[in-house]
């Protein structure tokens, strides 16, 4: 629901509690999933997204409190940030798991950079990323002129930017890694499901992720008196849903390690159970 401007200082309009609500419970589900597989599987390359939707957790549950908190500083920035970020986090995941897979298929030789530094490369990247949008988050949560909240959308706008950039790299990566191993199977695969399953999950998350970020984009360079900063559902369809869905699909990533098998194609999901047995 819109509000009129002077309903805070902070605030273009009053935040939906309901929607709040809803978001801050399917989040706190999904994490929760992700708490237990971790637990379970100790795939600590996961953590990143465990992480993440606490970000979402508490981002979403400081929303649905700022409507009758309206003027509260850090309720605000809370939920700036805890949303912003987030994406971000899920992203350090994805990157790290291109890198066991190439390991896990005998592949090395046909990665674009050194399996070595895919991680070190990508994740670098998205602590950058993570430093510039929760800087200029910082700037636009406390900004009390246009000059200092044009500068605060203009970082943040940067970060995505860049965040953007570094996940096409990160795609492009992994298609030619993807097309090179089709073409000349190594006969190996991981011992949790079929490579080229798990690949397909990347693509969607990437796409997911990056889908995401081009919203976040097109908000903050249309500029404060644009549709989407001035409408609260965008945030929902845009962000909530998306980034909901990654970690719906992600939750099937805890499998301990990426260990090789030969000629593995469809075998089943792997458990800590299964893991030590081999």
């Amino acid at each position: 629901m819109d509000n009129p401007d002077d309903y805070s200082d902070y605030w273009i309009y009053k935040p939906s509690i309901v929607g709040a609500a809803i978001a801050t419970g399917i989040f706190t589900v999904l994490t929760a999933i992700h708490i237990f597989r971790l637990s379970r599987t100790r795939s600590w390359f996961c953590i990143p997204f465990v992480l993440g939707g606490l970000f979402e957790v508490i981002g979403y549950a400081s929303r649905a409190a700022s409507p009758s908190n309206a003027d509260n500083f850090a309720l605000f920035i809370l939920q700036t940030l805890g949303i912003l970020l987030a994406p971000i986090l899920f992203a350090a995941s994805v990157y790290m798991i291109l890198g066991r897979l190439i390991r896990a298929t005998g592949a090395e030789s046909y990665a674009l950079i050194r399996v070595n530094w895919i991680t070190k490369i990508f994740v670098g990247g998205d602590i950058l990323c993570f430093a510039i949008q929760a800087g200029g988050g910082g700037i636009l949560a406390g900004a009390d002129t246009k000059s200092s909240k044009d500068l605060g959308q203009n970082i943040i706008l940067a970060g995505l930017v860049l965040q953007i950039v570094i996940f096409v790299g990160f795609v492009v990566v992994a298609v030619v890694y993807h097309m090179r191993l089709r073409a000349r199977p190594t006969g190996k695969g991981p011992a949790v499901m079929s490579w080229e399953r798990l690949l397909i999950m990347l693509y969607v998350v990437s796409v997911l992720i990056t889908m995401r970020n081009l919203f976040r984009c097109i908000e903050y360079g249309l500029g404060e008196g644009s549709y989407l900063l001035r409408h609260e559902w965008p945030i929902y369809v845009f962000d909530a849903v998306l980034m909901a869905i990654v970690l719906g699909i992600c939750q099937q990533w805890y499998f301990g390690s990426l260990k090789a098998k030969h000629d593995s194609m469809d075998v089943e999901m792997n458990s800590s159970d299964t893991t030590a047995s081999r």
